[in-house]
């Protein structure tokens, strides 16, 4: 049921997750969704991987060496964290209790594993699998990028062939043919009373 874009957010029943395969659109989803809903509150995943171009510390993504990737692991200080193309990326537990806690629309964009942890610690969460048009279209936006050699384009989509596999394992799927479709869909999947 979509909502209209103008339309306000309520009182969040639950966590968000929103996943899905490398390169099917996630962070352009988010990115539209907080254009159009800024309330809404996106968990910022610690990395070790390095920036890309255009990428700030602190706004896509904290930036981390290994060494302090270890200490968040070590402290328990991630609500998730999973290895991916061979970087490691984690969830920061405290920022997401508190906005919970207060009340506010949290949405955490993370990968497979990392979905799967989530849905351990807290299985009232959300799981909302993004899935492409068409395998076709997901090899295309993957190596349409140019931003990766190809050989971690290939790893991409070994992965991604599993993670497509996975999508019998969440809430709910949302096939992004369109970007503002799906986030009239997400929006409306976050302010839906809790089942």
């Amino acid at each position: 049921m979509p909502v209209e874009s103008g339309a306000g957010i309520g009182q969040p029943k639950r966590l968000t997750v929103l996943s899905g395969p490398s390169g099917v659109g996630k962070s352009t989803v988010v990115k539209e969704l907080r254009r159009r809903h800024p309330e809404v509150w996106l968990s910022v995943s610690a990395t070790t991987r390095a920036p890309r171009p255009g990428e700030t510390d602190g706004v896509e993504y904290h930036f981390v060496d290994d060494a302090e990737f270890d200490r968040l692991i070590a402290e328990n200080e991630l609500l998730e964290w999973a290895e991916f193309a061979g970087h490691r990326y984690g969830t920061p537990r405290e920022p997401v209790l508190e906005r919970l806690a207060a009340g506010q629309p949290v949405l955490l964009e993370i990968e497979l594993n990392g979905a799967r942890q989530v849905r351990a610690n807290m299985p009232e969460a959300f799981l909302v699998f993004l899935a492409p048009p068409s395998w076709e279209e997901l090899v295309r936006r993957l190596t349409g990028r140019g931003t990766e050699p190809p050989e971690v384009v290939q790893r991409r989509l070994e992965t991604a062939r599993v993670e497509l596999a996975a999508e019998k394992e969440f809430d709910v799927t949302l096939v992004n043919t369109s970007v503002h479709e799906v986030c009239d869909e997400l929006l409306g999947l976050m302010v839906a009373p809790s089942a």
